[in-house]
């Protein structure tokens, strides 16, 4: 019985790791610099309740719980080409310009994800924002369809990234 147990627990040990291994978790990352302050910039992209305001994906930006750029608050996106994403806001840190968020549901090809924006001075009229996010495809499964694989999720979270941050150095350059 004892031999039959373990041998139960190795195999089950042995599966999981197979399982986790068939769906690593990923890491996507951009930066931008930009020709203004990071109070400017900061001012801009801080409220999590409008990413509607500088991201041109973004249709809405809706609060569903709690109060902007309080830990806990929960925002709901709509996206101009269609599709809604839910996210949980988990640190917000205004002296330091950055938070951190992590998606409850939505229409990308990811799961398990997390994300920081941040917004740093590199000079007196320059400023350099990072956009970063560790997450799981949304298809778990040994062989994901070609539209749900590992080069999928991170592609699509690299575009939403880009898109955000030219689009901010615009408006923040602009200004």
């Amino acid at each position: 019985m004892k031999i039959m147990r373990m041998f139960s627990v190795g195999l089950l040990a042995l599966v999981s790791s197979y399982v986790f291994a068939a769906a690593p978790m990923l890491h996507a990352s951009k930066t931008v610099t930009i020709n203004a302050s990071a109070a400017k910039v900061w001012k801009i992209a801080r409220d999590f309740d409008a990413l509607n305001r500088w991201h041109p994906a973004v249709a809405t930006d809706e609060l569903l719980k709690g109060k902007n750029n309080v830990p806990g608050a929960v925002r709901k996106l709509t996206l101009k080409g269609g599709g809604t994403i839910e996210e949980h806001l988990l640190r917000f840190n205004d002296k330091r310009r950055r938070f951190k968020y992590e998606i409850l549901e939505s229409v990308l090809p990811v799961s398990s994800y997390k994300s920081t924006l941040m917004v740093k001075a590199t000079g007196k009229n320059t400023s350099k924002v990072t956009w970063s996010g560790h997450f799981k495809r949304k298809d778990l499964s040994d062989h994901p369809a070609a539209n749900a694989n590992d080069k999928t999720a991170v592609d699509t979270i690299n575009s939403v990234y880009s898109a955000g941050l030219d689009n901010l150095k615009k408006m923040a350059e602009a200004q």
